[in-house]
Protein backbone atom coordinates (compact mmCIF):
# COMPACT_ATOMS: atom_id res chain seq x y z
CA UNK A 1 0.00 0.00 0.00
CA UNK A 2 1.45 3.45 -1.11
CA UNK A 3 2.25 5.95 1.85
CA UNK A 4 -0.11 8.86 1.92
CA UNK A 5 0.63 11.78 0.42
CA UNK A 6 1.16 14.58 2.99
CA UNK A 7 -1.60 16.69 1.53
CA UNK A 8 -3.64 13.72 2.61
CA UNK A 9 -2.87 13.59 6.13
CA UNK A 10 -3.05 17.63 6.85
CA UNK A 11 -4.82 20.33 6.24
CA UNK A 12 -3.49 23.75 4.72
CA UNK A 13 -4.08 27.13 7.01
CA UNK A 14 -6.85 29.11 6.02
CA UNK A 15 -7.25 33.05 6.96
CA UNK A 16 -11.23 32.60 7.24
CA UNK A 17 -13.90 29.54 8.11
CA UNK A 18 -15.24 27.91 5.18
CA UNK A 19 -18.99 27.07 4.45
CA UNK A 20 -20.55 30.34 5.88
CA UNK A 21 -23.66 31.25 4.55
CA UNK A 22 -23.45 34.95 5.11
CA UNK A 23 -20.28 36.55 6.35
CA UNK A 24 -20.06 39.80 7.84
CA UNK A 25 -21.03 41.86 5.23
CA UNK A 26 -22.90 39.72 3.30
CA UNK A 27 -26.80 40.06 4.51
CA UNK A 28 -30.14 37.59 4.30
CA UNK A 29 -33.26 38.32 2.58
CA UNK A 30 -35.23 40.59 5.23
CA UNK A 31 -37.43 38.21 6.72
CA UNK A 32 -34.57 35.67 7.26
CA UNK A 33 -32.58 38.80 9.09
CA UNK A 34 -35.78 39.78 11.23
CA UNK A 35 -36.14 36.01 12.27
CA UNK A 36 -32.29 35.54 12.96
CA UNK A 37 -32.16 38.77 14.81
CA UNK A 38 -34.76 37.75 16.93
CA UNK A 39 -33.16 34.62 17.75
CA UNK A 40 -29.89 36.56 18.99
CA UNK A 41 -32.30 38.69 21.14
CA UNK A 42 -33.94 35.64 22.84
CA UNK A 43 -30.31 34.58 23.38
CA UNK A 44 -29.09 37.82 24.82
CA UNK A 45 -32.01 37.54 27.25
CA UNK A 46 -30.20 34.74 29.72
CA UNK A 47 -27.42 37.02 31.01
CA UNK A 48 -29.49 40.00 31.06
CA UNK A 49 -32.17 38.82 33.31
CA UNK A 50 -29.57 36.27 35.34
CA UNK A 51 -27.48 38.66 36.32
CA UNK A 52 -30.32 41.36 37.79
CA UNK A 53 -31.79 38.41 39.32
CA UNK A 54 -28.85 37.25 41.48
CA UNK A 55 -27.83 40.83 42.28
CA UNK A 56 -31.08 43.19 42.94
CA UNK A 57 -32.05 40.82 45.92
CA UNK A 58 -29.05 41.08 47.59
CA UNK A 59 -29.50 45.03 47.16
CA UNK A 60 -32.62 45.23 49.22
CA UNK A 61 -34.87 45.82 45.74
CA UNK A 62 -38.14 44.04 44.96
CA UNK A 63 -39.19 42.30 42.05
CA UNK A 64 -40.32 45.93 40.77
CA UNK A 65 -36.73 47.04 41.21
CA UNK A 66 -35.83 43.76 39.28
CA UNK A 67 -38.05 44.39 36.33
CA UNK A 68 -36.43 47.84 36.11
CA UNK A 69 -32.94 46.95 36.27
CA UNK A 70 -33.82 43.88 33.39
CA UNK A 71 -35.18 46.82 30.96
CA UNK A 72 -32.39 49.40 31.50
CA UNK A 73 -29.82 46.84 30.77
CA UNK A 74 -31.47 45.41 27.32
CA UNK A 75 -32.12 48.91 26.58
CA UNK A 76 -28.45 49.93 27.00
CA UNK A 77 -27.23 46.22 25.26
CA UNK A 78 -29.33 47.27 22.59
CA UNK A 79 -27.80 50.84 22.46
CA UNK A 80 -24.12 49.53 23.10
CA UNK A 81 -24.63 46.48 19.90
CA UNK A 82 -25.39 49.21 17.84
CA UNK A 83 -22.38 51.88 18.44
CA UNK A 84 -20.09 48.72 18.51
CA UNK A 85 -21.31 47.25 14.88
CA UNK A 86 -21.31 50.76 13.13
CA UNK A 87 -18.50 53.06 14.85
CA UNK A 88 -16.28 50.58 17.01
CA UNK A 89 -14.76 47.17 15.42
CA UNK A 90 -18.08 46.53 13.30
CA UNK A 91 -18.04 42.80 14.11
CA UNK A 92 -21.21 40.82 14.69
CA UNK A 93 -21.26 40.82 18.02
CA UNK A 94 -23.71 41.58 20.91
CA UNK A 95 -21.89 43.76 23.83
CA UNK A 96 -24.23 42.95 26.73
CA UNK A 97 -23.69 42.29 30.65
CA UNK A 98 -20.53 40.78 32.20
CA UNK A 99 -20.45 38.74 35.04
CA UNK A 100 -16.16 40.34 35.36
CA UNK A 101 -18.23 42.83 37.33
CA UNK A 102 -19.68 40.29 40.01
CA UNK A 103 -16.80 40.53 42.64
CA UNK A 104 -16.48 44.09 42.77
CA UNK A 105 -20.19 44.65 42.68
CA UNK A 106 -21.05 42.71 45.63
CA UNK A 107 -17.87 44.46 47.66
CA UNK A 108 -20.39 47.60 47.19
CA UNK A 109 -23.32 45.95 48.38
CA UNK A 110 -21.82 44.66 51.38
CA UNK A 111 -20.08 47.67 52.00
CA UNK A 112 -20.86 48.34 55.79
CA UNK A 113 -22.07 51.89 55.44
CA UNK A 114 -24.97 50.85 52.51
CA UNK A 115 -25.38 47.59 54.80
CA UNK A 116 -26.71 49.46 57.71
CA UNK A 117 -29.82 51.25 55.97
CA UNK A 118 -32.43 49.66 57.30
CA UNK A 119 -35.21 50.52 54.91
CA UNK A 120 -34.81 47.66 52.02
CA UNK A 121 -35.73 50.04 48.95
CA UNK A 122 -33.62 53.20 49.93
CA UNK A 123 -30.63 50.76 50.64
CA UNK A 124 -31.24 49.32 46.65
CA UNK A 125 -31.30 52.91 45.72
CA UNK A 126 -27.86 54.27 47.61
CA UNK A 127 -26.36 51.08 46.75
CA UNK A 128 -27.42 51.46 42.84
CA UNK A 129 -26.05 54.46 43.16
CA UNK A 130 -22.87 53.42 44.35
CA UNK A 131 -22.52 51.05 41.47
CA UNK A 132 -22.95 53.62 38.94
CA UNK A 133 -20.26 56.10 40.69
CA UNK A 134 -17.68 53.14 40.04
CA UNK A 135 -19.02 52.38 36.68
CA UNK A 136 -18.29 55.84 35.41
CA UNK A 137 -15.17 56.59 36.92
CA UNK A 138 -13.49 52.86 35.82
CA UNK A 139 -15.39 53.27 32.41
CA UNK A 140 -11.99 55.91 31.88
CA UNK A 141 -9.75 53.28 31.43
CA UNK A 142 -11.24 51.30 28.67
CA UNK A 143 -11.83 54.65 26.74
CA UNK A 144 -8.36 55.79 27.73
CA UNK A 145 -7.10 52.58 26.35
CA UNK A 146 -9.02 52.10 23.11
CA UNK A 147 -8.77 56.06 21.79
CA UNK A 148 -5.48 56.57 22.80
CA UNK A 149 -4.25 53.34 21.14
CA UNK A 150 -2.10 52.28 23.92
CA UNK A 151 -4.26 48.73 23.49
CA UNK A 152 -3.30 48.56 20.02
CA UNK A 153 0.55 48.99 21.20
CA UNK A 154 -0.01 46.24 23.71
CA UNK A 155 -1.82 44.01 21.37
CA UNK A 156 1.57 43.65 18.96
CA UNK A 157 2.77 41.54 21.51
CA UNK A 158 0.21 39.15 20.63
CA UNK A 159 0.72 36.09 18.60
CA UNK A 160 -1.75 33.39 17.33
CA UNK A 161 0.01 30.76 20.11
CA UNK A 162 -0.61 33.35 22.70
CA UNK A 163 -4.16 34.42 22.00
CA UNK A 164 -4.93 30.47 21.66
CA UNK A 165 -5.28 30.13 25.52
CA UNK A 166 -7.22 33.48 26.14
CA UNK A 167 -10.08 32.81 23.21
CA UNK A 168 -10.38 29.21 24.03
CA UNK A 169 -10.66 30.13 27.98
CA UNK A 170 -13.35 32.68 26.89
CA UNK A 171 -15.55 29.83 26.33
CA UNK A 172 -14.32 27.01 28.51
CA UNK A 173 -14.03 29.52 31.56
CA UNK A 174 -17.45 29.88 31.65
CA UNK A 175 -17.97 25.99 32.32
CA UNK A 176 -19.57 26.91 35.43
CA UNK A 177 -22.57 28.64 33.60
CA UNK A 178 -23.26 25.41 31.80
CA UNK A 179 -24.08 21.98 33.10
CA UNK A 180 -24.11 23.22 36.71
CA UNK A 181 -27.09 24.90 35.99
CA UNK A 182 -28.64 22.54 33.24
CA UNK A 183 -28.39 20.44 36.47
CA UNK A 184 -30.87 22.27 38.93
CA UNK A 185 -33.66 21.18 36.63
CA UNK A 186 -32.84 18.01 34.23
CA UNK A 187 -35.88 17.00 33.04
CA UNK A 188 -35.93 20.23 31.15
CA UNK A 189 -31.95 20.95 30.50
CA UNK A 190 -31.48 17.22 29.18
CA UNK A 191 -34.14 17.78 26.25
CA UNK A 192 -33.19 21.22 25.63
CA UNK A 193 -29.66 20.05 24.77
CA UNK A 194 -30.03 17.15 22.68
CA UNK A 195 -33.18 18.81 20.55
CA UNK A 196 -30.62 21.96 20.00
CA UNK A 197 -27.83 19.33 19.12
CA UNK A 198 -30.14 17.56 17.20
CA UNK A 199 -31.76 20.61 15.06
CA UNK A 200 -28.48 22.60 14.46
CA UNK A 201 -26.31 19.43 13.28
CA UNK A 202 -27.89 16.27 12.55
CA UNK A 203 -31.18 17.97 10.78
CA UNK A 204 -29.38 20.52 9.32
CA UNK A 205 -29.91 19.58 5.52
CA UNK A 206 -33.40 19.82 6.19
CA UNK A 207 -34.60 22.44 3.95
CA UNK A 208 -37.77 24.67 2.88
CA UNK A 209 -37.58 26.24 -0.17
CA UNK A 210 -33.67 26.10 -0.02
CA UNK A 211 -33.73 27.37 3.21
CA UNK A 212 -31.97 25.00 5.97
CA UNK A 213 -34.58 26.08 8.57
CA UNK A 214 -33.43 23.39 11.24
CA UNK A 215 -30.38 24.65 11.01
CA UNK A 216 -30.56 28.16 10.73
CA UNK A 217 -33.56 28.64 13.50
CA UNK A 218 -32.44 25.34 15.91
CA UNK A 219 -32.19 27.88 18.97
CA UNK A 220 -35.77 29.87 18.31
CA UNK A 221 -37.06 25.87 17.35
CA UNK A 222 -36.30 24.09 20.37
CA UNK A 223 -36.81 27.03 22.85
CA UNK A 224 -40.34 26.78 22.29
CA UNK A 225 -41.27 23.25 22.22
CA UNK A 226 -38.54 22.72 25.64
CA UNK A 227 -40.90 26.55 27.11
CA UNK A 228 -44.19 25.15 26.53
CA UNK A 229 -43.14 21.32 27.61
CA UNK A 230 -41.84 23.10 30.77
CA UNK A 231 -45.41 25.22 30.82
CA UNK A 232 -47.27 21.83 30.88
CA UNK A 233 -44.83 20.72 33.46
CA UNK A 234 -45.59 24.01 35.95
CA UNK A 235 -49.34 23.82 35.00
CA UNK A 236 -50.26 19.80 35.52
CA UNK A 237 -48.67 20.43 39.18
CA UNK A 238 -45.60 18.38 38.96
CA UNK A 239 -43.68 20.76 40.97
CA UNK A 240 -46.12 21.44 43.11
CA UNK A 241 -44.65 19.02 46.26
CA UNK A 242 -41.11 19.42 45.58
CA UNK A 243 -38.28 21.93 47.67
CA UNK A 244 -38.10 25.69 46.30
CA UNK A 245 -34.94 25.61 44.94
CA UNK A 246 -36.80 23.08 42.52
CA UNK A 247 -39.22 25.19 41.46
CA UNK A 248 -37.46 28.60 41.29
CA UNK A 249 -35.05 26.24 38.20
CA UNK A 250 -38.01 24.43 36.76
CA UNK A 251 -41.50 26.78 37.00
CA UNK A 252 -42.09 29.21 34.15
CA UNK A 253 -43.98 31.44 36.25
CA UNK A 254 -41.76 31.78 39.28
CA UNK A 255 -39.62 34.91 37.92
CA UNK A 256 -42.24 37.35 39.17
CA UNK A 257 -41.17 39.50 35.93
CA UNK A 258 -44.71 39.65 34.04
CA UNK A 259 -46.67 40.90 36.79
CA UNK A 260 -44.48 43.52 37.75
CA UNK A 261 -43.54 45.11 34.56
CA UNK A 262 -44.92 47.96 33.60
CA UNK A 263 -46.87 48.28 30.16
CA UNK A 264 -44.44 51.13 28.76
CA UNK A 265 -41.60 52.12 30.39
CA UNK A 266 -38.58 54.07 29.08
CA UNK A 267 -35.58 54.07 30.73
CA UNK A 268 -33.45 57.44 31.25
CA UNK A 269 -30.13 58.51 32.46
CA UNK A 270 -29.60 58.94 36.19
CA UNK A 271 -33.20 57.27 37.07
CA UNK A 272 -32.04 56.01 40.36
CA UNK A 273 -30.96 59.14 41.44
CA UNK A 274 -27.36 60.64 41.09
CA UNK A 275 -24.53 58.57 41.63
CA UNK A 276 -22.24 58.65 44.59
CA UNK A 277 -18.17 58.13 44.05
CA UNK A 278 -16.46 56.31 46.47
CA UNK A 279 -12.33 55.77 45.45
CA UNK A 280 -12.29 52.57 46.87
CA UNK A 281 -15.17 51.49 44.99
CA UNK A 282 -13.98 53.02 41.47
CA UNK A 283 -10.46 51.09 42.22
CA UNK A 284 -12.10 48.17 42.69
CA UNK A 285 -14.56 48.37 39.22
CA UNK A 286 -11.23 49.15 37.36
CA UNK A 287 -10.40 45.49 38.19
CA UNK A 288 -13.45 44.13 36.19
CA UNK A 289 -12.65 47.22 33.51
CA UNK A 290 -9.70 45.57 32.47
CA UNK A 291 -11.07 42.13 32.69
CA UNK A 292 -14.26 42.83 30.37
CA UNK A 293 -10.77 44.38 28.03
CA UNK A 294 -9.18 41.28 27.99
CA UNK A 295 -12.16 39.31 27.74
CA UNK A 296 -13.60 41.39 25.03
CA UNK A 297 -10.42 41.13 23.07
CA UNK A 298 -10.14 37.26 22.91
CA UNK A 299 -14.31 37.46 22.03
CA UNK A 300 -13.40 39.84 19.31
CA UNK A 301 -10.93 37.52 17.58
CA UNK A 302 -13.54 34.86 17.86
CA UNK A 303 -15.77 36.79 16.35
CA UNK A 304 -13.95 37.64 13.00
CA UNK A 305 -13.14 34.02 12.63
CA UNK A 306 -17.10 32.93 12.94
CA UNK A 307 -18.43 36.46 10.85
CA UNK A 308 -15.75 34.87 8.00
CA UNK A 309 -13.80 38.22 8.29
CA UNK A 310 -10.04 38.25 9.05
CA UNK A 311 -8.52 39.18 12.87
CA UNK A 312 -9.24 42.73 13.38
CA UNK A 313 -5.88 44.99 12.92
CA UNK A 314 -4.90 46.75 16.15
CA UNK A 315 -6.52 50.03 15.41
CA UNK A 316 -10.11 48.39 14.76
CA UNK A 317 -9.38 46.20 17.89
CA UNK A 318 -8.54 49.52 20.18
CA UNK A 319 -11.56 51.70 19.00
CA UNK A 320 -13.83 48.95 19.73
CA UNK A 321 -12.56 48.87 22.76
CA UNK A 322 -12.51 52.75 23.04
CA UNK A 323 -16.64 52.67 22.08
CA UNK A 324 -16.59 49.52 24.93
CA UNK A 325 -15.73 52.08 27.67
CA UNK A 326 -18.70 54.31 26.18
CA UNK A 327 -20.89 51.49 26.59
CA UNK A 328 -19.77 50.88 30.19
CA UNK A 329 -20.20 54.84 30.64
CA UNK A 330 -23.16 54.59 29.75
CA UNK A 331 -24.57 51.39 32.01
CA UNK A 332 -23.26 53.82 34.99
CA UNK A 333 -25.37 56.75 33.81
CA UNK A 334 -28.48 54.37 33.24
CA UNK A 335 -28.06 52.12 36.68
CA UNK A 336 -27.85 48.70 34.85
CA UNK A 337 -25.74 47.50 38.03
CA UNK A 338 -22.95 45.99 35.93
CA UNK A 339 -21.00 46.72 33.27
CA UNK A 340 -21.10 45.58 29.40
CA UNK A 341 -18.54 42.87 27.38
CA UNK A 342 -19.27 40.96 24.17
CA UNK A 343 -21.84 38.38 24.61
CA UNK A 344 -20.05 35.07 24.24
CA UNK A 345 -23.01 33.15 23.56
CA UNK A 346 -24.01 34.95 20.66
CA UNK A 347 -20.49 34.87 19.01
CA UNK A 348 -20.99 31.32 19.41
CA UNK A 349 -24.65 31.27 17.81
CA UNK A 350 -22.77 32.47 14.55
CA UNK A 351 -21.14 29.82 14.46
CA UNK A 352 -24.15 27.91 15.02
CA UNK A 353 -26.32 29.10 12.13
CA UNK A 354 -23.35 29.44 9.87
CA UNK A 355 -24.35 33.71 9.82
CA UNK A 356 -21.84 36.25 10.51
CA UNK A 357 -24.28 39.06 8.90
CA UNK A 358 -23.69 42.39 11.05
CA UNK A 359 -26.74 43.45 9.85
CA UNK A 360 -28.63 40.43 11.69
CA UNK A 361 -27.24 41.70 15.51
CA UNK A 362 -27.89 45.08 14.40
CA UNK A 363 -31.89 44.10 13.55
CA UNK A 364 -31.31 42.08 17.02
CA UNK A 365 -29.89 45.41 18.84
CA UNK A 366 -33.31 47.14 17.73
CA UNK A 367 -35.26 44.04 19.23
CA UNK A 368 -33.84 44.50 22.50
CA UNK A 369 -34.65 48.33 22.99
CA UNK A 370 -37.89 48.16 21.57
CA UNK A 371 -38.97 45.43 23.61
CA UNK A 372 -36.95 47.06 26.83
CA UNK A 373 -39.83 50.01 26.27
CA UNK A 374 -42.66 47.85 25.85
CA UNK A 375 -42.19 45.71 29.15
CA UNK A 376 -45.28 43.14 29.67
CA UNK A 377 -43.63 41.86 26.32
CA UNK A 378 -40.37 41.92 27.32
CA UNK A 379 -41.02 40.05 30.40
CA UNK A 380 -43.01 37.72 28.46
CA UNK A 381 -39.79 36.37 26.97
CA UNK A 382 -37.41 36.92 29.82
CA UNK A 383 -39.46 34.26 32.07
CA UNK A 384 -38.03 31.26 29.78
CA UNK A 385 -36.48 28.85 32.79
CA UNK A 386 -32.30 30.05 33.16
CA UNK A 387 -31.68 26.19 32.48
CA UNK A 388 -33.16 26.27 28.74
CA UNK A 389 -30.23 28.79 28.57
CA UNK A 390 -27.74 26.98 30.39
CA UNK A 391 -28.26 24.13 27.84
CA UNK A 392 -27.91 26.10 24.78
CA UNK A 393 -24.39 27.59 26.87
CA UNK A 394 -23.04 24.23 26.47
CA UNK A 395 -22.66 24.06 22.85
CA UNK A 396 -22.24 27.68 22.45
CA UNK A 397 -19.24 28.26 24.95
CA UNK A 398 -17.84 25.22 23.48
CA UNK A 399 -17.92 26.35 19.48
CA UNK A 400 -16.71 29.36 21.08
CA UNK A 401 -13.28 27.80 22.79
CA UNK A 402 -12.66 25.62 19.87
CA UNK A 403 -12.07 28.42 17.38
CA UNK A 404 -9.76 29.68 19.80
CA UNK A 405 -8.20 26.14 19.08
CA UNK A 406 -8.08 26.85 15.29
CA UNK A 407 -5.55 29.02 15.62
CA UNK A 408 -2.97 26.63 16.55
CA UNK A 409 -3.05 25.60 12.88
CA UNK A 410 -0.81 28.80 12.10
CA UNK A 411 1.94 27.49 14.46
CA UNK A 412 4.23 24.79 14.72
CA UNK A 413 2.77 22.17 17.66
CA UNK A 414 5.66 19.84 17.27
CA UNK A 415 7.95 23.11 18.93
CA UNK A 416 8.38 21.90 22.91
CA UNK A 417 8.33 25.71 23.32
CA UNK A 418 4.79 26.03 22.01
CA UNK A 419 3.68 22.57 24.01
CA UNK A 420 5.03 23.83 27.24
CA UNK A 421 3.42 27.63 26.92
CA UNK A 422 0.14 26.14 25.58
CA UNK A 423 -0.09 23.38 27.84
CA UNK A 424 0.91 26.05 30.99
CA UNK A 425 -1.25 29.00 30.44
CA UNK A 426 -4.14 26.16 29.74
CA UNK A 427 -3.81 25.09 32.80
CA UNK A 428 -2.95 28.35 34.91
CA UNK A 429 -5.99 30.10 33.33
CA UNK A 430 -8.26 26.93 34.64
CA UNK A 431 -6.85 26.16 37.82
CA UNK A 432 -6.09 29.64 39.47
CA UNK A 433 -10.03 31.01 38.86
CA UNK A 434 -10.81 27.53 40.36
CA UNK A 435 -8.60 28.15 43.15
CA UNK A 436 -10.30 31.53 44.06
CA UNK A 437 -14.16 29.97 43.66
CA UNK A 438 -13.38 27.16 45.93
CA UNK A 439 -11.72 29.70 48.73
CA UNK A 440 -14.37 32.13 48.46
CA UNK A 441 -17.19 29.67 48.90
CA UNK A 442 -15.54 28.03 51.82
CA UNK A 443 -14.20 31.28 53.52
CA UNK A 444 -16.72 33.86 52.13
CA UNK A 445 -14.46 35.93 51.13
CA UNK A 446 -11.27 35.62 48.58
CA UNK A 447 -7.70 34.47 49.01
CA UNK A 448 -7.39 38.27 48.98
CA UNK A 449 -8.34 39.26 52.05
CA UNK A 450 -6.54 42.56 53.48
CA UNK A 451 -7.92 45.48 55.34
CA UNK A 452 -7.41 47.77 52.16
CA UNK A 453 -10.96 46.07 50.77
CA UNK A 454 -10.43 47.50 47.15
CA UNK A 455 -6.74 45.91 46.70
CA UNK A 456 -8.98 42.67 47.89
CA UNK A 457 -11.34 43.68 45.06
CA UNK A 458 -8.79 44.03 42.43
CA UNK A 459 -6.81 40.98 42.82
CA UNK A 460 -9.69 38.40 43.63
CA UNK A 461 -11.96 40.03 40.01
CA UNK A 462 -8.55 39.36 37.77
CA UNK A 463 -7.47 36.12 39.59
CA UNK A 464 -11.09 34.96 39.36
CA UNK A 465 -11.02 34.92 35.16
CA UNK A 466 -10.16 32.36 32.90
CA UNK A 467 -8.83 34.39 29.89
CA UNK A 468 -7.05 37.07 32.03
CA UNK A 469 -4.69 34.58 33.74
CA UNK A 470 -4.05 32.88 30.57
CA UNK A 471 -3.45 36.34 29.01
CA UNK A 472 -0.73 36.96 31.73
CA UNK A 473 0.60 33.56 31.49
CA UNK A 474 0.32 32.88 27.50
CA UNK A 475 1.91 36.61 26.76
CA UNK A 476 4.38 36.86 29.36
CA UNK A 477 5.81 33.17 28.14
CA UNK A 478 5.19 33.35 24.29
CA UNK A 479 7.55 36.91 24.59
CA UNK A 480 10.37 36.24 27.37
CA UNK A 481 11.05 31.92 25.88
CA UNK A 482 13.00 31.78 23.15
CA UNK A 483 11.19 34.85 21.12
CA UNK A 484 13.70 35.85 18.97
CA UNK A 485 14.48 32.44 17.25
CA UNK A 486 10.94 31.12 17.38
CA UNK A 487 8.57 33.93 14.88
CA UNK A 488 7.73 31.00 12.84
CA UNK A 489 6.64 28.82 14.71
CA UNK A 490 4.78 31.20 17.03
CA UNK A 491 2.44 31.46 13.65
CA UNK A 492 4.09 35.63 13.38
CA UNK A 493 4.76 35.46 9.45
CA UNK A 494 1.14 34.65 9.01
CA UNK A 495 -0.21 37.16 11.81
CA UNK A 496 2.24 40.02 11.15
CA UNK A 497 0.16 41.24 7.94
CA UNK A 498 -3.84 41.29 9.68
CA UNK A 499 -1.64 43.69 12.31
CA UNK A 500 -2.10 46.97 10.31
CA UNK A 501 -5.01 48.44 8.19
CA UNK A 502 -3.92 48.23 4.52
CA UNK A 503 -1.77 44.91 5.55
CA UNK A 504 -4.47 42.76 3.77
CA UNK A 505 -6.67 44.40 1.28
CA UNK A 506 -9.71 42.84 3.15
CA UNK A 507 -9.67 44.86 5.98
CA UNK A 508 -11.13 47.80 3.73
CA UNK A 509 -14.27 45.76 3.30
CA UNK A 510 -14.75 44.46 6.63
CA UNK A 511 -13.54 47.22 8.71
CA UNK A 512 -14.14 50.67 7.62
CA UNK A 513 -16.56 53.14 8.99
CA UNK A 514 -19.68 53.75 7.32
CA UNK A 515 -21.05 57.14 6.17
CA UNK A 516 -17.58 57.91 4.54
CA UNK A 517 -16.19 58.95 7.92
CA UNK A 518 -12.14 57.09 7.47
CA UNK A 519 -11.91 60.19 6.26
CA UNK A 520 -11.99 61.97 9.48
CA UNK A 521 -10.34 59.10 10.93
CA UNK A 522 -8.14 57.33 8.59
CA UNK A 523 -7.12 54.19 9.66
CA UNK A 524 -3.14 53.37 10.70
Amino acid sequence: MAAPKPEEISHPPMDQIQGFEYCIDSNPSWAEAIALGFQHYILALGTAVMIPSFLVPLMGGTDDDKVRVVQTLLFVEGINTLLQTLFGTRLPTVVGGSYAFMVPVISIIHDSSLMEISDPHQRFLNTMRAIQGALIVASSIQIILGYSQIWAICSRFFSPLGMVPVISLVGFGLFDRGFPVLGRCVEIGIPMLFLFIAFSQYLKHFQTKQLPVLERFALLISVTVIWAYAHLLTASGAYRHRPETTQHNCRTDKANLISSAPWIKIPYPLQWGAPTFDAGHAFGMMAAVLVSLIESTGAYKAASRLASATPPPAHVLSRGIGWQGIGILLSGLFGTSTGSTVSVENVGLLGSTRVGSRRVIQISAGFMIFFSILGKFGALFASIPFTIFAAVYCVLFGLVASVGLSFLQFTNMNSMRNLFITGVAFFLGLSIPEYFREYTSAALHGPAHTRAGWFNDFLNTIFFSSPTVALIVAIFLDNTLDYKDSARDRGMPWWVKFRTFKGDSRNEEFYTLPFNLNRFFPPS
